[in-house]
């Protein structure tokens, strides 16, 4: 990608790196969950599995349940019926990918002012010159979401957010939560290195924050809440696959906007894309797939949204929940 010292860095960053992991909430604005066991989790942050997570030596995260649930005035894809009758089975956290790196004894990224840091910072600010122009075309106030660096564990308004979850959006202190030891372990372990990589996945969790600012995170969330796990898991897919393709749609319009593309750049994305999906994710961990367990889409279905969206520029094109072939 194009950068140099005169681009603009996002003011909207809290570096939380080298303060220690906490374990509560914020301003008495969170419920403590209980965490461990091998049952159901409860719902919410962008980060899934008890046992995968457990395969990587870190306790399961329990998050919150529900999110802003706000609509913003824009379109909102045509959401599946649900028989009032059902109840969950279980409740799990859908933002969490199974196995994804960061769970590992990588080495640390200093909390000096480093550049992976500013790059993060710039990609943030990418983000903001995009969906601000997005949504003042439809006459709507873009609300720029913050994103936080951290080490090992911190505190959250979904929980205690940790390393392993990987990258992860909170919606409902609507931030964006980052290690920087998941961008090495994403070039070492899943070989998906590359700055476009890396922005890739900062893009996508900018993506959440689009769902939430336009209300389909609190009707999904207000779905899944009545659905059995299988559904929850297959509508859950279709969230994370539209987010993928918002992040296509940013790369389109940032590279119309700011021209930070360079040849290798979008393969760079659609490998990181194939790197964490559902289907490679489990080969990894637990040696076969289970397609029912999928909360985030195979790896084809990421790359193909993620195409979808940057071919099309245009956020009408990622309508994944009306499709009828993921």
């Amino acid at each position: 990608m194009r950068y140099d010292e005169y681009d603009r860095t996002s003011r909207n960053v809290e570096d939380r790196r080298g303060q220690g992991g906490g374990f509560g909430f914020p301003g008495g604005g969170g419920i403590q969950i209980p965490i461990g066991g091998k049952g159901g989790f409860s719902l919410t942050t962008l980060l899934i599995l008890g046992a995968i997570m457990l395969f990587f030596g870190v306790n399961p995260l329990d998050i919150l349940r529900g999110g802003p649930g706000g609509g913003g005035g824009f379109d909102i894809p045509q959401l599946p019926r649900v028989d009032q009758g059902q109840r969950p089975t279980s409740s799990r956290n859908p933002f969490e990918i199974p196995g994804l790196p960061g769970g590992g004894q990588a080495q640390r990224v200093p909390a000096a002012n480093d550049e992976m840091a500013t790059f993060v910072k710039r990609v943030l600010a990418d983000t903001e010159d995009v969906w601000n122009k997005v949504f003042e075309q439809f006459g709507k106030k873009y609300k720029e979401p913050s994103l936080v660096l951290f080490n090992r564990a911190t505190r959250t308004a979904c929980g205690t957010g940790m390393s392993a979850m990987g990258p992860f959006y909170c919606p409902i202190d609507q931030k964006i939560y980052v290690d920087l030891v998941f961008y090495e372990e994403l070039k070492r372990k899943f070989q998906a290195p590359g700055d476009f990589a890396q922005a890739y996945v900062i893009a996508h969790e900018v993506g959440h924050h689009v769902q939430t600012l336009l209300g389909i995170a609190g009707k999904v969330q207000n779905l899944k809440e009545r659905m059995g796990e299988r559904e929850s898991n297959a509508l859950q897919v279709r969230m994370e696959l539209q987010a993928d393709c918002l992040a296509g749609v940013w790369a389109n319009l940032n590279h119309q906007l700011n021209n930070r593309l360079q040849p290798g750049d979008i393969e760079e994305g659609l490998n990181a894309a194939s790197a964490i999906g559902d289907d490679m994710i489990q080969r990894k961990t637990q040696g076969h797939v289970v397609p029912d367990a999928f909360t985030h889409g195979s790896s084809a279905q990421r790359v193909r949204w993620f195409k979808r969206g940057f071919q099309g520029g245009q956020m009408q094109v990622c309508d994944t929940f009306s499709a009828s072939d993921l």
